[in-house]
């Protein structure tokens, strides 16, 4: 099940949190489901609430932290009136609020750092020598993800706009800021600590229910990161990546990121790339790898060479195919060293890519409604057993919005599936719950080895969590209209989605 941890309803109506995982993870299981598939759970860069907009590739985003389990807090009597008038607010509302609950648990949680100077710190506690041993473990990136949150709390911009020594990480400079900003590096890391420790316990509740955790390892990180601030040797920016002309885009897409430098990368033994995948490893059992054709090569858009002068020709890094397949199976290779890795190889992709992922084991990714020729489906029962069989991403349209659209013929080739055959017309010219049954048991009767389904298909609504190339508040914030933990498990349409999919699983024995 695709379910983004900003799409859960919290027990109070909250955002999602890493504490609620365990009983998302207990509600999934009773639809037959063993892997619950979250987006990435990176820190987004300030008035950011794509979860692909990420200041880090490493910290965990604050906002899923859930206050009552903070010692230091204790729930909604240690907020103040106007952060419980603002946390009721946004508990009511349809959608999440991103910037209220972050605006309330950043104001709760620099109390809660203060109140642990105060009682652990100081007394040297148990508690504190936790912190400190978390701290130690982490030490390869805290410290400089903490340096540059506290520099970017006091800038409000990007670090390419910041004085000189800091921008260029003059030594001098750097020590003179860590001596200035201590206070605030502690609390990052203390709010960094709280996050670790609620998000392992919330997978650790999930394994033990029969559930695994799928997170999703975006292709790159914002150039305004703490990524690319302490590695920019690693990177250029005189061009940005970007994706080539196709169907949806006759221009194709300009992400607006920086381009990796793979070759000065690889001299110096990977450590960025290292350093996500032994991250990614640590906080789930396995992992999606977004944009994995931009691993093999990246799509380079050159920057305007002056004002009103018109951009160079994009171009590929590396150019050539056989570098280009070296270059994807070493860093897949090396991404997989220590948890199971699954493969986004969607969009427009070279021939080579899905025969590179067969050599290597790595699962590719189904689309069932981009599995067409001319039109005609092409049959589920011959899918690659290694493969990832889907009904939709995070980006696409919902199953109901994709069927409602087809032309008429398109219904009608789609109709000669196998489970499609019975539908009635009036099941084909709309949407209805027989025509998500349907096409539910077409996706579970594939061959390949695993299935996704957004929480959306299941449901058959006509919802979607992000639309790409805009940007406003209809992205990212959709959320289930029950709570965990409460009516969840008792809304009358939860259980029968539930229902619905244990049947499809125990009939084409995806029971696990």
């Amino acid at each position: 099940m695709l379910l983004p941890l900003s799409c859960v309803r919290g027990k109070n109506g909250d955002i999602g949190s890493y504490t609620d995982a365990g009983a998302v993870a207990r509600w999934l299981r009773t639809g037959g489901c063993s892997m619950w598939q979250l987006l990435p759970l990176n820190e987004v860069s300030p008035g950011q609430d794509s979860p692909y907009a990420a200041s880090s590739s490493l910290a965990l985003e604050p906002v899923y932290i859930d206050l009552s389990q903070v010692p230091e807090l204790g729930g909604d009597h240690a907020l103040t009136l106007e952060e419980q008038d603002k946390l009721t607010a946004a508990r009511a509302l349809r959608v999440t609020d991103f910037g209220a609950f972050r605006e309330v648990k950043r104001s709760a949680l620099a109390r809660a750092f203060v109140a642990f100077k105060e009682r652990e710190l100081k007394t040297g506690s148990s508690r504190a020598q936790q912190f400190g041993a978390f701290r130690e473990e982490m030490k390869s990136w805290i410290e400089e993800f903490a340096l540059y949150r506290a520099l970017h709390d006091r800038r409000h911009k990007s670090w390419r706009d910041w004085e000189p020594g800091l921008r260029d990480r003059d030594p001098s400079a750097l020590t003179a800021a860590r001596a200035e900003l201590k206070d605030a590096i502690d609390e990052v890391v203390f709010v960094q600590w709280i996050a670790h420790g609620q998000w392992l316990a919330g997978r650790k509740a999930a394994n033990a229910v029969g559930v695994k955790v799928l997170g999703d390892l975006p292709f790159m990180v914002a150039e305004d990161s703490a990524d690319v601030w302490g590695l920019q040797r690693f990177f250029r920016f005189d061009a940005t990546v970007g994706v080539p002309p196709d169907a949806y885009a006759a221009d194709g897409q300009d992400w607006g990121l920086p381009v990796p430098r793979w070759d000065e990368m690889r001299d110096h033994g990977d450590p960025w790339l290292r350093a996500r995948s032994d991250r990614a490893a640590a906080l789930y059992d396995a992992f999606r790898v977004d944009h994995v054709i931009g691993l093999y090569r990246t799509y380079a858009r050159p920057l305007a060479p002056g004002p009103g002068m018109p951009r160079p020709t994009p171009y590929f890094v590396p150019s050539e195919e056989p570098l280009q397949r070296n270059q994807g199976e070493r860093i897949l290779v090396l991404m997989g060293e220590k948890a199971d890795v699954l493969a986004e190889d969607l969009g427009t992709v070279p021939d080579f890519l899905r025969s590179s992922l067969g050599g290597l084991g790595i699962p590719g990714t189904k689309v069932l409604r981009w599995e067409v020729d001319n039109g005609v489906p092409r049959d589920v029962r011959h899918f690659p057993q290694i493969s990832l069989a889907v009904t939709g991403t995070h980006d696409a349209e919902s199953l109901h919005d994709w069927w409602s659209a087809l032309l008429d013929w398109e219904k009608q080739l789609q109709k000669q599936q196998e489970p499609l055959r019975g539908l009635s017309d009036g099941d084909v010219d709309a949407f209805t719950p027989r025509t998500r049954d349907a096409l539910l048991d077409l996706a579970y009767s594939s061959s390949s080895d695993a299935l996704l389904v957004p929480v959306i298909d299941a449901l058959g609504w006509p919802d979607r969590i992000n639309i790409p190339g805009t940007v406003g508040p209809h992205n990212w914030t959709w959320r289930l209209p029950w709570s965990v933990g409460g009516q969840l498990e008792s809304a009358t349409e939860a259980q029968d989605m539930n229902e619905r999919l244990r049947r499809l699983a125990e009939k084409h024995a995806r029971i696990r």
